[in-house]
């Protein structure tokens, strides 16, 4: 038994003109967490859409727990449990209802349809709720119920694609805990997410997508580190003193140093970072710069983003829904 519950080889996938995924090598070993991000060309629903046997690629091969998604999809829908970016849920049932009909759809038993569904709406919160109809649900209980719908036949393979999209960070925490404990119990999970924050936090590893093919992939922490490390980063009071600032900042950095005019930001690169903030104030308070905001901090996903791509996961994430758009047409 191969060690990859999701292997993908040279995945293509082209919308007329459109080029959503081009050349895509995905490799998700079993009971792991794999984090797909990307900016732009509909490369992360697209991807997960031919996963789930949804769509047809262009060119490439995939499979799912050993299955190849073209030639043997029935077989690949019993392994797998899909989240998608909207609740698929149907509005006139309750959310038992809902339960109890994926479970049945599975072919489980009158019985053990209702007793796993009771177990869902249990471990989602939704107890209080089960027997409402789903159209009175707030849009973070149908993302619980959704959730829990792709649950039902305890799948090997979860697919969650932006599944904590819209929800309060309460229930974005519970989430959190649920895709943990997804894996604590054995299942492989394939996780797409516009929060880099929760790709930093759940994921195993990561893999960047950007006009359709990779072009990083590693754990977060060495995605982090090829960004670089430590850096101050400084806000005053006066904008017309922040090129006093800067200078006074390059003096203890040695290091060139960024600034942002209209937050009357300025970031530098620091080795030794705790240690040399001292000294930063000292300079500053030297050359008469009141100081606003001082911190230290080490780079994000945010950065790797940046860094990668040239623009900002919020930038990116409205650009892809763009071209998705164009590639629908």
């Amino acid at each position: 038994m191969t060690t990859n519950a999701i292997e993908v080889e040279g995945l293509v996938k082209h919308f007329g003109e459109v080029h959503a995924v081009d050349g895509v090598d995905l490799h998700v070993p079993r009971g792991s967490i794999v984090g797909l991000l990307g900016p732009n060309g509909a490369g992360k629903t697209t991807t997960v859409r031919v996963l789930t046997t949804l769509l047809k690629p262009t060119s490439g091969r995939a499979t799912v727990g050993g299955f190849d998604v073209v030639q043997q999809p029935d077989e690949v829908r019993k392994l797998i449990g899909l989240s998608g970016q909207a609740a698929a849920v149907d509005e006139y049932l309750t959310g038992r209802e809902n339960l109890d009909m994926v479970g049945r759809l599975y072919h489980l038993s009158k019985k053990d349809s209702r007793g796993r569904a009771q177990e869902l709406l249990e471990r989602f919160d939704l107890t209080d709720a089960a027997d409402r109809p789903a159209k009175t649900y707030s849009g973070g209980m149908r993302r619980r119920l959704d959730l829990a719908a792709a649950l039902v036949a305890r799948p090997q393979v979860v697919v969650l694609d932006e599944p904590t999209t819209g929800l309060d960070p309460r229930s974005r925490l519970g989430m959190w805990d649920v895709i943990r404990e997804l894996v604590t119990d054995g299942a492989t999970v394939l996780l797409t997410t516009q929060y880099l924050e929760e790709a930093d936090l759940l994921a195993d590893s990561i893999v960047v997508i950007d006009h359709g093919t990779v072009i990083a992939r590693g754990a977060p922490e060495e995605l982090k580190g090829q960004v670089g490390g430590e850096r101050v980063e400084l806000v005053i009071r006066d904008a017309g003193a922040l090129s006093v600032a800067s200078e006074a900042l390059v003096r203890v950095t040695h290091s060139a140093a960024d600034i942002d005019s209209d937050t009357r930001r300025i970031t530098a690169p620091v080795t030794n970072g705790a240690g040399v903030l001292v000294d930063i104030v000292r300079a500053l308070d030297a050359a008469g710069v009141e100081i606003q905001d001082l911190a230290l901090r080490r780079p994000t996903l945010d950065d790797v983003f940046l860094s990668l791509t040239g623009r900002a996961a919020e930038d990116a994430d409205e650009q892809e829904a763009a071209t998705t758009k164009r590639g629908k047409r």
